[in-house]
C-alpha cells in the first residue's frame, strides 16, 4: 500500500498536534505548518508572521513542492486559528486583522495547496465556528474571519473552484474545543459541553481514508453535551 501523506496546517498548536499524533499513529507521512516546529511531523514548514499573505502562499507552497517532489497528498487537514472578543467599540480594526491572518490566511492557503497538490479524491478540511452561524456582537472580527471560512468551504466544493477532480472540502464548526488554553482561561466551565481533541483528530482521519466523509461543501457542527459529541450537517 502506497504511503498515504497528509498536512495539517497549525500543526503546532493543540488540535493540530493531537492531528499529528494521530495521522502518526496511523503509519501517515505528515507536514507541518506553523510558526513553530512539531518534532513529530516528517517536514516542518514555517511560516513568518511578518509575511504578507502572498509572500506566505509563496513561501509554503515552495516548501511543499521540494518536500513532495512527485507525490501527492491525500488530506490537508487546517486547523490554525484563533479566537478574540471586542465589538465596534473596542479594537474593531485590530482584532479583525488578527483573525484574518489567522483563521482567514491558513484556510486561503490551504486551499491554494490543494490545487496543486492534493490527489483526486483527496479531503480538504478547514476549520469554522459554530458561532459564525448567527451574529457574534461580542467578537465581531472572529466572527466575520470564521463566516468567510465557511464561504471559502462551499466556495470551494463547486465546479470551477480549481480543487482536484472529486476532492471534498468540509469545514468543523466546534463550540468549544477542549484545550489547556481554555480550561486555563475557562476553568469553571462545564466541560462536558465541550470537544474533546481526541474526537476531532479521529474524526480528521475516518474522513480522510473516505470513512462517512461528509458531502462536499458541508459545514459540520460539532455538538458536544454530557461529554459525546453529535456530528450534525448545517
Amino acid at each position: 500500500m502506497a504511503l498515504q501523506r497528509v498536512i495539517v496546517y497549525g500543526g503546532k498548536g493543540a488540535l493540530g498536534a493531537k492531528c499529528i499524533s494521530q495521522f502518526k499513529e496511523k503509519n501517515w507521512w505528515v507536514g507541518s505548518i506553523d510558526l513553530g516546529s512539531n518534532d513529530e511531523a516528517d517536514v516542518n514548514i514555517l511560516v513568518e508572521s511578518g509575511d504578507n499573505l502572498p509572500e506566505q502562499e509563496e513561501k509554503v507552497l515552495s516548501s511543499i513542492s521540494n518536500a513532495l517532489g512527485s507525490s501527492k497528498l491525500d488530506a490537508i487537514i487546517c486547523v490554525a486559528g484563533g479566537w478574540a472578543g471586542g465589538n465596534a467599540k473596542k479594537d474593531l480594526a485590530k482584532t479583525s486583522d488578527l483573525m484574518w491572518r489567522q483563521s482567514v490566511w491558513s484556510s486561503v492557503i490551504a486551499a491554494s495547496i490543494a490545487a496543486q497538490h492534493l490527489n483526486e479524491g483527496g479531503l480538504l478540511a478547514l476549520t469554522g465556528a459554530n458561532a459564525a452561524l448567527q451574529e457574534t456582537p461580542g467578537m465581531i472580527g472572529y466572527g466575520m474571519a470564521k463566516a468567510a471560512v465557511h464561504h471559502l468551504t462551499k466556495s470551494l466544493a463547486e465546479d470551477g473552484s480549481g480543487l482536484p477532480t472529486n476532492s471534498t472540502c468540509v469545514a468543523i464548526l466546534p463550540v468549544t474545543l477542549d484545550t489547556p488554553m481554555n480550561r486555563k482561561w475557562m476553568p469553571k466551565a462545564d466541560f462536558g459541553t465541550w470537544t474533546p481533541l481526541e474526537f476531532v483528530a479521529e474524526l480528521f482521519w475516518k474522513w480522510s481514508v473516505d470513512r462517512a466523509r461528509p458531502s462536499n461543501g458541508s459545514l459540520i457542527q460539532l455538538i458536544t453535551k454530557n461529554s459525546a459529541t453529535d456530528v450534525i450537517a448545517v
